[in-house]
């Protein structure tokens, strides 16, 4: 570190987005910087003096929108008839810098000239990491010797900010790597795939009236086509389904205390005769016998664990139907605002290190939880608990947690309301005691056959309270003694219809590419999105995913060719691979040489093989 006796440094700090820079240097500043306009007129510069570490600093705060650059291929290989497809996986790629980002480049570039240190502020996440060597690149064409250092924050409140400024780190190498690797990964199969596809698609088939399939794009990507593999999937599962009839006996017994409601414990059977033959048996016998109550057990209802990305999404799509997109558009405009922590995270434990209680203590002025979150903090009470610990830690930031109290700011849409209640009660409720009751089972015998009833008293809500998005059904049975018996007040046998499950609600289509490792937490919403906006997909009122013939077409198509690329296996190895580079088990040359080979060798057999993806797409275009 390059110091000067008592005379500032100029540090140069660059954020990744203006509204963060201007979050920043107004707390770095307490409100006293100064503003002037850089070459972009959306990114502007703010100055104020700060001491890191006892050296006394000249600040200049400003931004970039993003990524700075873009990886494409060399001029020659950019035209869709320039080249072979398969010339793409071996073809030179360049990060540039793009027409509508020249300006940000050049305040970068000017403020670095006459700047001592290098500050990045981007977001710290890997896609973060890999902008932030954008900015570094840019700064050191022109000034070779700056001293670089990075800033790790969670949220943008006074607390963070002073304290990541104050502990400073290097920038990692290794996670900008793991990006740039998926970034060249993504480029050469999704575009040499997307030509091959749409390029047969334009010779196969007439132009119709309006021209309009004629000019498509149909686009092929690693995340992607899985993600649609998995709504078709579902889809062919409902389609195949066949009606089933089955029968089961219902018996109910009415008492002073209330109504008792016995289930067959055989479940219910297929076969018509059989059931009958055991009906009728129970008809000519009907006293019940109650063989078995047991006393009642204790059991618990867990909370959830502490808030990460996927759980955010999958919890806003199924208590308000938004989707994954605009919830993750929302948090981002929490979190700039210094609402809640930062929201792409993989992290569902809590750090030892944090001040659970005083995360609480933020909320007791709220109108709707406050009293819940002062009895949390009540010394002498029991509905505390620590927070569990859900397995996934991601190294760079906490779960989503509310970091400053609001009781609904003017300017907010319902949306933000909703997003940003989830996100407190969600917290308050993973610091509380589980809910308690006391569960009785009720075994009877007609005739040989055995009956259950099972009731539920809550005997303590605990986090239940705060967390109204959760209930724990139950119901009240009546006294029963070993020995009694009585004579049920109906018996009947009834009849239904296997059902297929149903179509893929946004919650569930996440919750499958999170298990099978398709996109990471800050990309999966944009997977699902591309989807809709490609025409591969629809989605209704109650967020259920359908394809549309387009999106089946494509499906049927590999899969008659014999690939599973739209099935989750090889991008879940690629996003292994990726994460592998990220901790340095990996180098990104041995990742992207396995990787390309691999997927290489299956798009010139796919050629080979394209009448497969011809006759499904005349199945598109004939219906």
């Amino acid at each position: 570190m390059s110091r000067r006796g008592g005379l500032p440094v100029t540090v140069l700090n660059v954020a990744e987005k203006p509204s963060v820079a201007k979050s920043v240097a107004g707390i770095l500043s307490r409100g006293t910087f100064r503003t002037r306009e850089g070459r972009s007129r959306y990114n502007k510069i703010f100055e104020f003096d700060y001491a890191i570490n006892g050296q006394p600093c000249r600040m200049l705060m400003t931004s970039v929108i993003g990524h700075l650059m873009e990886l494409e291929f060399a001029d020659r290989y950019r035209k869709w008839h320039s080249c072979d497809p398969a010339d793409l996986y071996q073809a030179p790629v360049m990060k540039h810098v793009p027409e509508d980002k020249k300006d940000i480049k050049k305040t970068l570039e000017e403020e670095a000239r006459k700047s001592d240190w290098l500050v990045l502020w981007l977001d710290c996440d890997r896609e973060g990491e890999n902008i932030a060597f954008e900015v570094v690149d840019v700064c050191r064409a022109v000034k070779h010797n700056l001293f670089i250092r990075r800033a790790h924050f969670s949220a943008l409140i006074d607390r963070d900010i002073h304290e990541a400024v104050q502990n400073l780190r290097d920038p990692n190498q290794l996670f900008a790597e793991a990006v740039d690797a998926r970034q060249e990964i993504d480029l050469r199969i999704g575009a040499s795939f997307t030509r091959f596809q749409t390029m047969l698609l334009r010779d196969r088939f007439a132009i119709d009236s309006t021209g309009e399939e004629r000019s498509r794009v149909i686009s092929y990507g690693p995340c992607q086509f899985p993600t649609l593999g998995f709504i078709v999937e579902r889809y062919w599962e409902i389609q195949a389904h066949e009606p089933e009839e089955f029968w089961t006996i219902n018996c109910s017994h009415q008492s002073e205390e209330g109504l008792a409601t016995f289930n067959w414990m055989r479940g219910h059977l297929f076969d018509y005769a059989s059931a009958v033959i055991l009906y009728e048996m129970c008809v000519e016998e009907p006293t019940a016998t109650v063989m078995n109550v047991p006393h009642p057990r204790e059991r618990f209802k867990y909370p959830p664990y502490p808030l990460n990305t996927i759980e955010l999404e999958k919890r806003a799509s199924r208590y308000f139907r938004l989707s994954s997109e605009h919830t993750m558009k929302v948090a981002e405009e929490l979190y700039q605002a210094g609402f809640i922590s930062y929201p792409r995270t993989e992290t569902d434990s809590f750090s030892s290190r944090t001040d659970l209680r005083a995360m609480v203590e933020e909320q007791t002025r709220h109108p709707a939880w406050g009293s819940y979150a002062q009895r949390l903090l009540e010394p002498e009470g029991d509905l505390w608990r620590n927070p569990g610990n859900g397995g996934h830690d991601d190294k760079a930031h906490p779960p989503i947690h509310p970091t400053k109290f609001s009781s609904g700011e003017s300017n907010w849409s319902r949306d933000h309301l909703n997003v940003y209640e989830l996100v407190v009660r969600h917290y308050l409720a993973c610091v509380s005691q589980p809910a308690v009751a006391a569960e009785t089972t009720v075994e009877i015998d007609i005739a040989g056959e055995r009956f259950s009833a099972s009731g539920r008293v809550i005997s303590a809500k605990n986090y239940l309270e705060v967390y109204h998005f959760e209930s724990w059904g139950g119901s009240v049975i009546p006294g029963y003694e070993k020995g009694q018996q009585f004579i049920p007040t109906t018996l009947t046998l009834d009849s239904a219809v296997t059902r297929p499950p149903p179509l893929l609600c946004e919650a569930d289509l996440l919750s499958c590419m999170d298990k099978a490792g398709i996109g990471t937490d800050a990309t999966m919403h944009d997977h699902i999105k591309k989807l809709l906006d490609r025409g591969y997909a629809t989605k209704d009122a109650n967020t259920r995913f359908s394809p549309t013939n387009l999106g089946e077409a494509l499906v049927m198509g590999y899969d008659d060719m014999g690939y599973e690329l739209w099935k989750p296996n090889l991008r879940a190895l690629m996003e292994h691979d990726m994460n592998e580079v990220s901790v340095g088990r990996k180098t990104k040359a041995e990742v992207l040489e396995t990787c390309l080979q691999q997927m290489k060798a299956c798009f010139l057999d796919a050629r080979v093989k394209k009448s497969k993806l011809l006759e499904a797409m005349t199945i598109f275009f004939e219906r």
